[in-house]
This record gives structure tokens, sequence and C-alpha cells, in this order.
């Protein structure tokens, strides 16, 4: 007896060639919430800043069904609402993207900088770029060695015009090449970045934290001059001629 031929498709997913779904059969319910979760959750990442009715008009979608999938996301801490009621990029995307970043180049041609770094010091060593919205994000992490130490901050987001971090990749280094302040990125810790500068800007920034009653005056420089050494390295390490970049030195 003879059959005709057998499907590999699996029900209620797309072809498995990636092509589209045949003619006149729609998606499943499942698949269209999913494409537009995303796709509103795309608007929010363009815009940085997005209501509920331009998301809804930008996504081609009602506004109850944006209002139902955004509080999904926004439950899934995706997106966050701020106090006008205007959605923003939420942490656990933060924290996503940072994971992502943690992979590539950069974050891998640091590591051995915040080693030596760590080596040198008994302190943490991190590495930062800025985020959305005026923030600054920490992608990675080497932790101190001492039993008290700052812990990781892996995919944590703080304001460019809050701390060392910040001021170090918004250019504002001044021309010892490191920055160095006790008790702004957190109480009753002393923070040093330095930039690592590229073509037009600034990749990056390293910096060490410790608790404060750990690092007095001369240590606090001594780690400065470290922090900025690897940070160097690491520009000419990527290519980088950091002499080049036109960095603003007030504070």
């Amino acid at each position: 007896m003879s059959t005709g031929p057998v499907s590999s498709e699996v029900p209620g997913e797309p072809p498995s060639d990636g092509g589209a779904w045949p003619s006149g059969r729609a998606a499943p319910a499942s698949t269209r919430a999913v494409e537009r979760a995303m796709g509103l959750l795309g608007e929010v990442c363009a815009e940085g800043e997005i209501t509920l009715s331009q998301c809804a008009r930008r996504a081609r979608l009602p506004v109850s069904t944006a209002l139902r999938l955004l509080r999904t996301l926004e439950a899934s801490g995706f997106v966050r609402r701020d106090p006008a009621g205007a959605y923003q990029v939420g942490p656990r995307l933060i924290q996503l993207g940072a994971a992502a970043l943690g992979r590539q180049g950069l974050v891998r041609l640091a590591e051995p900088a915040l080693r030596r770094i760590v080596a040198s010091t008994g302190e943490s060593a991190y590495l930062g770029m800025a985020g959305a919205q005026g923030t600054a994000i920490y992608v990675a992490t080497v932790e101190g060695t001492h039993s008290v130490r700052h812990t990781s901050w892996v995919g944590r987001a703080v304001p460019l015009s809050d701390g060392a971090l910040g001021a170090a990749l918004s250019g504002l280094t001044p021309a010892v090449g490191y920055i160095a302040e006790r008790g702004r990125t957190e109480p009753d810790v002393t923070a040093v970045s330095a930039p690592v500068p590229r073509p037009g800007g600034i990749a990056g920034a390293i910096s060490l934290l410790g608790p404060s009653y750990r690092i007095d005056d001369d240590a606090m420089h001594a780690y400065g001059r470290i922090v900025a050494r690897e940070a160097r390295a690491l520009a000419d390490q990527l290519g980088l001629d950091s002499t080049d970049q036109k960095l603003r030195r007030e504070r």
C-alpha cells in the first residue's frame, strides 16, 4: 500500500525551511502574541520613552491589545513605566543586554586587564559601557580577593551624571587619566574609573570599587594610576590611538 509524502513540520510551528505560512493559513495565536510583544518591545527600545498610544500606533495594534502585552512585558521586567505612565526599557532587558555584551570582543579583551587590577590591588574591577537613556551599565567584573569586597554589579545601570564611571564615559576625565571618588557610587565605597578611548568617543571604562575604610588617599591614587594604565593598554590592544581622543578635561 502506497502512502503520500510524510510532512516533517511540527503542528503550530512555521515551515522548517524558514518560509512564510502557507497561503490562507494564519499563524497560531501564541505565535502572533510573541510577534506583537516583540514589536512593542522594539518600539520601546527605539524611542527610549514612549506612551501607550504611541506604542500601539507604531506597532499597528489596538490600544487594548498593546496594553495587555505591555503589562505582560512589565511583569517580566522587560519594560517599566515611569511616574508619568510612559514605557521605558526595563531592568531585565538591561541585564540580558549586559550578558550578551559580556560575550563580545571588548569584554573578552578587558578580562585580562580586570584580572591584573585585582591581582595588584585585591579590589573588585569592572568594565562599564554607555547604556540607554543616559545610563552607564556594568557589563563585566572580576571580584576582589578580600573577604569583604564589592560584589558583582553586572547588568546594573547607573546614571551617567552620577559617579566616577559615568564621568569617565562622558569624557570628563582630568589630565591624570582617571577619576577617583568616595561615596557617590554607593555609600562607603570608593570608585576609581578610567576611560577606554575609541575614534570619536569612548568605547568603555575600567573601574575599581572597594570599601572606603580600606582605601586611603595614597591607595586611591595608586589604584587610579593602575586603572588608567590598564585602560590605555586596552585601547592600544583595540588598535586605538588614545592620544588622539578629544576628551574634555574639565570636571
